[in-house]
Formats: structure tokens, C-alpha cells, sequence
């Protein structure tokens, strides 16, 4: 026994560190977060009530059933409710009746249909509005990925420098000792070599909060444990700029949930002008009713034999039922302009809601090109600094070989050095800022979020 439970307590050790190894991946962290975001959670259930309302819109369309009784008991002078006939005096009678009736409407100017219809459109507008932040999560993330990504590289070119920079030191003071270089020399790559410490321990604060800020959008409060996979990504290949950025545009129109999203406002607005329009219409109404009584003060009945009898509970509620149907119209003539006012105000929104499609649009348009102009400005930006650490490496290598043989001091060295830490830096900053708007630019033209 003891053996079974020395093998379950491992077991379980393993899984709990396998848990806490996990690393993330990409689509890992947008497939949680959009199923774990609390907005979206909220959105959902604003869904579940449109299509709530779709259900109360189509049962107005049918006719109501309802059934009612009631039972009473009367001391004193009453009127028997199945003859009319006044009871005087401290008698005491029990009546009960019951009644089932039904009512229809048969024309209101066909706003019960179309409220249906505003019940369909409303729960479809709803959805593009949860896809709409569901897209919005997707790049948030994809962002805070990246950006973990970018700290990552930087940590680990800062902490390279500092071991090429550590044997700099090394052989520096071999030198000093043997009197080839003054001590001066020393001192200043022991500088360089305190600010790349203090480069790493930053750079290791910037790994850190990235990966909280990631791990908040997730909602994961493990932040100690949580991180993301370790992989090394190179700029995606990618044809987007094929496409002019008035194609790329167009083509977010077509399926951008925030442009559907809009779009629907409008149908909504304007099916919500045609209902108001329909109060001015006469509204028609069927109605059917099936109703029964008995009492126990009912007089002796004839029975049809020439004698009578008193009629029980039974016949009674045979004997005193009766059928009423028929229809209703009422016909709007004056309510004090409310009918008016409320088209004009559904009109007015109608307009509200057209003027807001046409911004979002050109919203839209404005995004479109801004992050086409983003792609080609940070594509030049990291081609350029390409060239800029190729170009610095090369001054590094020859200043190095300068340095080795006495021909350059220490100083001049370092800041040779320091050009090429910060071409390495902004290197990887350019890459990531180019790969962000990269995707973001692929997301408008319909291309899902993947570093591949």
C-alpha cells in the first residue's frame, strides 16, 4: 500500500511540473483567450438573449390559449350565477365557473412580422458584434506574443555580448598584468561590461512583464509559470504586397466583422422605421371564448318529462356553458402624436446609424492604408538595419583586430562595440514591428494570425 502510494505521489509530481513546463504557442494563446475572455463571455449571453427574443417575436405571431377558474362561496343576498335570480336573507351558495379563451392577432399593420424579423436581424447583428471581438482578442494577443518574442531575442543577443565582452575582460587583464596595455584599458571594458549586466537585468524585466501582460490577456494568474514556447522566428513569407492597399480594402469590406457589425445597425434602424410606421394602421383581432358555471342555489329544472329535477355539478357545468367569438378592430385616430413622433425619432436614427456605417467605412479605408504604409515603412526600416549591423559588425571586426594588437585603446573599442549592441537591438525591434504589421496587414485581407 505504502509503494502504491509513494508511485501515485510521483506521478502526480510529474504531471503537476509537466503542467507548469507548458509552453505556449501562438495559436494556443488565441484559441484561450477567445474562449476564456469574460467579454466575450458577456457577448455570448447577449446572443443567447437575441435569439431569446427571435423565440418572443415568432410566439406573438400565434394565438394565445389560456384557461381560468374560479370558486366562491357568498353568506347573505347574492345573485345565482346560473340562473341571475337574487338570493336574499343568511343563505349561503358555492358557485364555480370556468372559462378557456383564445385571441388572435389578425392585422396590426404587420408589425408582428416584422418585429420578427427585427428579432432575426438583431440576433445576427449580435454575432458580428462577438466575432467583431473575438478579432480584436486574436490581435491583442498576437502582439503580446510577438512582443515576449522581441524581449526574448534582445535578452539573449544582451547576454552574448556579454560573454564575447567577459572574454574582452579576460584578455584585457592578461595584458595589463604582462604591462602591454595600460590599466586604463581595463577599467573601461569593466564599464562596458557593467552596462551590459545592467542591459541584461533590464532586458530580463522587459521578458518578464511581457510575458504578464500576455499571460492577463489569457486571464491566467500563474504568471511565474506561464510562457510561451521558445522558438526563433525569421521575417514570414508573405505576397500581401502583391495587393494595392485600395484591393486589400475592398476586400476587408466583404467579410470584416466590425464593417458587418455596422452594416446591421442600419437594417435594424431601418426595420425599426417600418414598425413605427405601422401603429398608423387599424389593428383587427380575433377572439373565442368557451365558458361554463354551477351553483348550488340552482332551482329545480324542468327535465323534460313534464316533472323537474335539480341539476348536479356535472349537468350544470353542461347545462350553463356557452360560446362567445368574434373580432376586434380599433382604429388609431388621435394619441397625441405619439405615433408621429416616434417615426421621426426611428427616422433620425435610421440617418444616425447610415452616417455611422459611412464612417466606420472610411475609418476602415484610413486603417487600411495607414497599416499598408506601416508594412513598407517597417520593411525598409529592417532592410536598413540590416545593413546597419552588417556594416557595424564589420567596423567591430576590424576595430577588434586593431585592439588586439595595441593599435586602438580600450575607449574606442567600447564605442565601437556599443554601435554594434545597439544595431543588434534595433535590428530585433525593426524585425518584430515588421512582422506585427505584417500580420496585421494579412488579418484585413482575410489571412488568419499565424507565424508560419
Amino acid at each position: 500500500m505504502k509503494f502504491k502510494i509513494t508511485v501515485f505521489t510521483f506521478l502526480l509530481g510529474m504531471v503537476v511540473t509537466m503542467a507548469q513546463q507548458k509552453k505556449w504557442t501562438l495559436e494556443e494563446c488565441v484559441t484561450y483567450a477567445v474562449e476564456n475572455n469574460l467579454t466575450v463571455e458577456q457577448f455570448e449571453l447577449d446572443l443567447e438573449n437575441a435569439k431569446i427574443d427571435e423565440s418572443d417575436a415568432l410566439g406573438d405571431m400565434l394565438p394565445t390559449l389560456n384557461a381560468s377558474s374560479t370558486a366562491s362561496k357568498n353568506v347573505g343576498f347574492t345573485i345565482v350565477s346560473t340562473s341571475n335570480q337574487p338570493v336574499a336573507g343568511n343563505q349561503s351558495t358555492v358557485s364555480v365557473s370556468g372559462n378557456i379563451s383564445s385571441n388572435i392577432t389578425l392585422y396590426n399593420g404587420l408589425r408582428t412580422f416584422k418585429q420578427l424579423q427585427r428579432a432575426k436581424l438583431n440576433a445576427i447583428s449580435n454575432q458580428y458584434r462577438l466575432e467583431n471581438l473575438k478579432d480584436d482578442i486574436k490581435l491583442s494577443v498576437a502582439n503580446g506574443y510577438l512582443q515576449i518574442l522581441s524581449n526574448k531575442e534582445a535578452l539573449a543577443v544582451s547576454r552574448a555580448q556579454y560573454a564575447i565582452t567577459e572574454q574582452d575582460l579576460k584578455r584585457t587583464n592578461e595584458l595589463v598584468e604582462s604591462g602591454v596595455v595600460p590599466r586604463g584599458d581595463l577599467l573601461q571594458i569593466e564599464a562596458t561590461a557593467a552596462g551590459q549586466e545592467q542591459q541584461i537585468v533590464n532586458n530580463e524585466s522587459l521578458v518578464l512583464i511581457s510575458r504578464i501582460n500576455l499571460a492577463q490577456l489569457l486571464q491566467i494568474t500563474d504568471y511565474d509559470n506561464f510562457d510561451i514556447a521558445n522558438e526563433s522566428f525569421e521575417i514570414p513569407p508573405s505576397d500581401i504586397l502583391n495587393n494595392s492597399a485600395k484591393t486589400i480594402f475592398e476586400k476587408a469590406l466583404e467579410f470584416r466583422n466590425d464593417i458587418k457589425f455596422s452594416k446591421s445597425t442600419v437594417d435594424l434602424a431601418e426595420k425599426d422605421l417600418e414598425i413605427a410606421k405601422g401603429a398608423y394602421a387599424p389593428t383587427l383581432s380575433g377572439f373565442f371564448q368557451y365558458g361554463a358555471r354551477y351553483s348550488d342555489a340552482t332551482q329545480p329544472l324542468p327535465d323534460g318529462n313534464g316533472g323537474v329535477f335539480t341539476p348536479g355539478f356535472i349537468d350544470q357545468l353542461w347545462i350553463f356553458d356557452g360560446i362567445s367569438y368574434g373580432a376586434q378592430l380599433n382604429v388609431p385616430i388621435f394619441n397625441g402624436w405619439s405615433t408621429r413622433n416616434s417615426v421621426n425619432r426611428s427616422r433620425i436614427n435610421l440617418e444616425k446609424s447610415k452616417l455611422q456605417f459611412e464612417q466606420d467605412k472610411l475609418d476602415l479605408e484610413t486603417t487600411v492604408n495607414q497599416r499598408y504604409v506601416d508594412v513598407t515603412t517597417f520593411a525598409k526600416a529592417y532592410y536598413a538595419a540590416e545593413k546597419t549591423l552588417e556594416a557595424r559588425t564589420l567596423a567591430y571586426q576590424y576595430s577588434k583586430e586593431r585592439f588586439d594588437v595595441g593599435l586602438m585603446n580600450a575607449f574606442d573599442f567600447s564605442q565601437e562595440q556599443s554601435r554594434v549592441d545597439n544595431a543588434k537591438a534595433d535590428l530585433i525591434r525593426t524585425k518584430y514591428d515588421y512582422i506585427f504589421r505584417l500580420k496585421i496587414l494579412e488579418f484585413y485581407f482575410g489571412i488568419p494570425i499565424s507565424l508560419e
